[in-house]
């Protein structure tokens, strides 16, 4: 049985909507917890595919977190040797920075649920579009890594998604967002939403009643491509 490791930061960042899809594609799940595991396991080399997963903090915070490098290099050699990768928010971070490019504070908050601006490569972030939001929490971005393919951009953030060859992909915002898991993001960010002018966690939840079920099918895509291995 093909094998997912998903690297997490915090506990209520999982695969949430994407476990149940994975598994109804024949794959094995496993967690490897960051800031405890150790991420050199020649599992999580051998994984199938790799997933990376959010989190609240920096991704070039390395001497606050040191297990940040740990995670990088793990990244590297992965799509070094064209093992598949898919990073999630603070993952697809430090996917650009495994690639050589830099990661930022924006100085905005960017939260909420709002449509993507596709590139000029579309396919892989089929069947989004104009008229279909998506999860963004991030007050981060990155720049895109020398080589990558440009998917999609919001109004405010010019890189939320890259494409590296046939088997890395990196995305800013959360597709794999359900209502019943976010209800864990209102408790564990509870800080956050309160710090954010405008924002507040019925605001949130109304929205993601809105839009997280429109994310089935896009969601199955991606899991579906190229990117992730099958």
């Amino acid at each position: 049985m093909p094998k997912v490791v998903a690297i997490r930061h915090v506990p209520f960042e999982d695969l949430d909507g994407f476990a149940g899809i994975l598994r109804a594609r024949g794959y094995e799940l496993a967690y490897r917890d960051a800031p405890i595991d150790d991420l050199a396991a020649p599992e999580i080399a051998a994984a199938d595919l790799l997933i990376v997963l959010g989190g609240p903090i920096g991704a070039y915070e390395d001497d606050i977190y040191p297990f940040l490098a740990d995670e990088i290099r793990v990244i590297e050699a992965r799509l070094a040797a064209g093992r598949p990768v898919l990073g999630i928010c603070l993952g697809s971070q430090l996917m650009a920075r495994a690639l050589g490019a830099r990661v930022y504070a924006t100085g905005a908050k960017e939260i909420g649920w709002a449509p993507l601006i596709l590139g000029e490569d579309p396919q892989w972030l089929a069947p989004l579009g104009p008229e279909v939001a998506v999860l963004h929490w991030h007050g981060d971005t990155f720049e895109l890594p020398a080589g990558a393919r440009p998917l999609a951009s919001t109004v405010q953030t010019r890189h939320q998604a890259f494409a590296w060859g046939r088997h890395g992909l990196g995305l800013q915002f959360h597709l794999e967002a359900t209502p019943r898991g976010l209800e864990r993001w209102y408790v564990g960010h509870a800080c956050e939403i309160g710090a954010t002018a405008g924002l507040s966690v019925g605001l949130l939840r109304r929205q993601a009643a809105d839009w997280a079920p429109r994310l089935d099918r896009p969601a199955r895509h991606v899991c579906a491509s190229s990117y992730v291995g099958r």
